[in-house]
Order: structure tokens, then C-alpha cells, then sequence
């Protein structure tokens, strides 16, 4: 709950999901579409571009807020995604962006099975700075609260632990869900140093750090930009979503388990 504090700045700075993904984990002829956790709206507004009704559950009221003010014709509703308030067998796709790790997995997932139609679609999506990149990677470690301003390549080992463990999905044993598959959207944001260092401070360790880390990690992150960047008006920052998707198997079926690490090491 603490991006509340800040849903205007995760609003304006946060990625937007882009379209390739966006029509890969679409199925066709979708016409009812959720998208849990929905935060802002940044991808319930990409799906109202193309699904005639979108739902959007958000816990969070301050974020949800935002959400309504920016989302017209979507439908908001409060809940989370081991509760997710909606009429069983009415959703073609359900979709979480950058949440998944928030929420219980075995309830979440009885929980969207449940909503889902036959064959409906969920889909998980997370998009961000793609830290396969030197520098991008090393952003992750000056913020930290108390972090030296080392760089991940003179540190080889601390590089582990950034990898992708939280974009993990390993669906529970008995999990109605068949068709799984993964994909990987690569692109680049323009972005200036500002907007860079803004949308740092929209991550959780920042935004419940004390003023004095926060400010702390946020200069350490200017300091690393205006220096490899000399001079330079705009960064291409490099972003990438990885997706994962799944399909909801017949009720009349009995699928088993369904694991998947779209772990950018093994695409």
C-alpha cells in the first residue's frame, strides 16, 4: 500500500506497457477484461483501447483515484487479487502488471480461475528497465538505502541479486490452467536525468525509506547519470516487459501443474 503515497509521481514516470505485448497477451474476441491490481491505470487504459468492457480492481483508493480521473468508461472497483470481486465464469482475460509478487500465489491463482470463462486468458506482465544493461542494472544498487556507489560489474556476485526472482510464476499443484508461454518486449524511453531520478522514487524501498536515504539514494542516482551522461538532454533509457500468459482449461478438465521462469538467462 505504500505506492499510494506517490500515485501521481508512479503515474507520470512508470512505463507504459507497449503495444506488441499488449496484443500478444490478448486473446482474440476478448470482450470483458480485468486487470488486477490495476494501480494508475497504466495497462487498464491500454486494454480499453481494445476490449469493449475493462474492470479495474485496485486495493489502494489513493491510486485508484488517479485511476478514475484518467480512465474514463472503465469500471473501478476496490479489491485485491486473492478477493478479486467479480461474477464467476465472466472475464475473458484477466491481466496483473508488475504485481504478481505482491500477491499469494495459491489464492490468487483459485481466485482468477474461478472469474475467468473457459478458455479465457490470464496474463502477467512486467515492464521496466531492462537491467541486462550495465548501467541500468547499477541503478537498482545505488538506491538502496545505505548502498555504496559501486558499480554490479566490480561486484560480480551482487548481480544475482537483482535477477528476475520476483517476475518467477510457478502456479500450484492442481492450477486449471493450460497453454503457457512467455515472451519478452524489448524498447526504448526517451527520458532526462529529471524524469529518470523521479521515476526511481517510485519504487517501494524508496518511498518507505527515511527522508534522509531516500534523498540520499536519489542523489547517488543523479550522480551516476550526470556522469556517464555528460551534457545530455535525453537518455534512451533501455525498457523491457516480459509476459507470461496462460489459458483457463475446461472445467470438465483436470490439468496439472504448470511452472515457468521467464528468466531472461534462459530465453
Amino acid at each position: 500500500m505504500s505506492f499510494g503515497a506517490i500515485a501521481d509521481d508512479y503515474n507520470r514516470f512508470r512505463p507504459r506497457p507497449p503495444t506488441a505485448a499488449i496484443n500478444w497477451l490478448l486473446p482474440g474476441g476478448c470482450q470483458v477484461a480485468a486487470d488486477v491490481a490495476a494501480g494508475t491505470g497504466l495497462l487498464t487504459r491500454a486494454l480499453a483501447s481494445r476490449v469493449a468492457q475493462v474492470v479495474a480492481v485496485e486495493p489502494d483508493g489513493r491510486m485508484a483515484s488517479v485511476l478514475r480521473e484518467r480512465s474514463p468508461g472503465v469500471h473501478v472497483v476496490q479489491g485485491r487479487g486473492e478477493a478479486i470481486p467479480l461474477l464467476t465464469g465472466t472475464v475473458g482475460c484477466l491481466l496483473i502488471s508488475s504485481a504478481w509478487h505482491w500477491l499469494e500465489p495459491d489464492q490468487a491463482t483459485r481466485e482468477i480461475g474461478r472469474v475467468l470463462t473457459d478458455g479465457g486468458r490470464f496474463g502477467i506482465i512486467w515492464t521496466s528497465r531492462d537491467r541486462e544493461v550495465e548501467w541500468v542494472r547499477e541503478l537498482d544498487w545505488i538506491r538502496q538505502p545505505g548502498r555504496l556507489p559501486a558499480s554490479a560489474d566490480r561486484h560480480p556476485g551482487r548481480s544475482q541479486a537483482f535477477r528476475p526472482w520476483h517476475r518467477r510464476v510457478a502456479l500450484p499443484d492442481g492450477a486449471p490452467f493450460d497453454n503457457v508461454e512467455a515472451a519478452s518486449f524489448s524498447f526504448t524511453l526517451p527520458m532526462t536525468v529529471g524524469d529518470i531520478v523521479e521515476l526511481i522514487g517510485t519504487y517501494s524501498d524508496l518511498i518507505t525509506a527515511s527522508p534522509r536515504d531516500r534523498a540520499a539514494g536519489l542523489a547517488r542516482t543523479r550522480k551516476l547519470l550526470t556522469q556517464r551522461f555528460p551534457g545530455v538532454t535525453e537518455i534512451d533509457v533501455p525498457m523491457r516487459s516480459r509476459c507470461w500468459r496462460a489459458d483457463r482449461a475446461s472445467r470438465s478438465d483436470s490439468p496439472g501443474r504448470a511452472d515457468l521462469d521467464p528468466d531472461p538467462a534462459r530465453e
